[in-house]
């Protein structure tokens, strides 16, 4: 981009709880080799190696992963692992990201916002697309996101309905909607929604403006802070960027992309993005497969043997098996809640 600095912005927090009993607040689900056999922060920051150094590279994450990012990057200069005191939602943590990059770089630098934990089928429309997304938003003065083109019905994932033709292959945004159930989003992919998939690209300029005119969740707070990031954390209220941003303001424009995305969100969805034998089996580790198809699994330090099954999630790591059904995957929260806190921290 001629003229154009550009960030570029992973968040990387959270347990991934759905996960369990692989992902642990030690070992996250993004620190987890899920889709290859690197970690996925890995893989992301490979993705965004050629589009900005590390110089230009921010990782938002939780206090207790700082240490673990930068093993991982050692390139990263440790204040660009921002590490949240605490959990404050994605618009707290954009808001400090985009403070930071203005006082380095400007207002009019330009921030490319991704997540550490998803699958991407195709590289490089993936990076074409974030390119396109940037330069919009740098020529439009404009918050962009990118709507992924669905492949399905998928009630698991928020939808954006594009609005009016603004030219450069861009819309602007009519609605965000929620998570709906399966009736209503096979009407919505009917209708030409797209998946909301939490990419973003905007001058930090842009963006801290429309916090100061939008936000009073978190303006407050950021005026309060200076540079300090405990004091920020403290004070700020835990919102979204799509609810305390997007949703308010009248500069979104929504860049359609379709490049294989898939946010993994549960151990059903390694059968989406996992390479799978000639059964329909996707399988990590020792694992032998016999009369099984569709399954799931993931092995460590263990070895795992299927008979005469179908559509099963099994997942073995250090003397802990947990087994369900790719369809009740979704749901390990009940689980989870029921479980006696030895075997849950095990």
């Amino acid at each position: 981009m001629t003229n154009v600095t550009r960030w570029n912005v992973v968040l990387a927090g959270g347990i991934g709880s759905r996960f369990w009993p692989l992902s642990t607040p030690e070992r996250p689900k993004q620190l987890l080799p899920l889709v290859t056999d690197q970690p996925m922060l890995r893989d992301t920051l490979d993705r965004l190696r050629d589009s900005a150094p590390p110089e230009r590279t921010l990782v938002l994450t939780n206090a207790s992963l700082r240490d673990a990012v930068l093993a991982m990057e050692p390139s990263l200069p440790p204040e660009n692992v921002i590490a949240e005191p605490r959990p404050a939602g994605t618009c707290a943590a954009l808001a400090w990201a985009a403070r930071c990059i203005a006082a380095r770089s400007g207002p009019e630098a330009v921030m490319v916002c991704t997540h550490a934990d998803w699958s991407i089928g195709d590289v490089a429309a993936f990076s074409a697309t974030l390119d396109r997304a940037a330069q919009l938003a740098a020529s439009r003065q404009a918050l962009v996101t990118v709507g992924i083109v669905p492949s399905r019905p998928d009630p698991g994932f928020g939808y954006i309905q594009p609005g009016d033709d603004v030219g450069d292959g861009a819309r602007r945004v009519a609605r965000f909607a929620e998570k709906p159930d399966r009736a209503t989003a096979e009407r919505m992919l009917a209708a030409g929604y797209l998946w909301n998939s939490g990419i973003f690209a905007w001058r930090v300029g842009d963006l801290l403006e429309e916090i100061r005119a939008l936000t009073p969740e978190v303006q407050p707070a950021l005026e309060a802070a200076g540079d300090d990031l405990a004091t920020f954390f403290a004070q700020v209220q835990s919102i979204a960027i799509d609810v305390g941003v997007l949703e308010r303001s009248q500069r979104v424009l929504v860049l359609p992309g379709q490049f294989g995305w898939d946010d993994v969100g549960t151990w059903a969805a390694l059968h989406r993005v996992r390479r799978k034998d000639a059964n329909d089996n996707a399988l990590h580790g020792a694992v032998f497969a016999l009369k099984a198809a569709g399954n799931v699994v993931h092995a460590e330090d263990t070895q795992v043997v299927l008979y005469g099954v179908q559509d099963l999630v099994v997942v073995a790591r250090h003397g802990l098996t947990m087994v369900t059904t790719r369809e009740q995957a979704a749901d390990l929260k009940t689980l989870l809640d029921a479980l006696p806190s030895d075997v849950r921290g095990a």
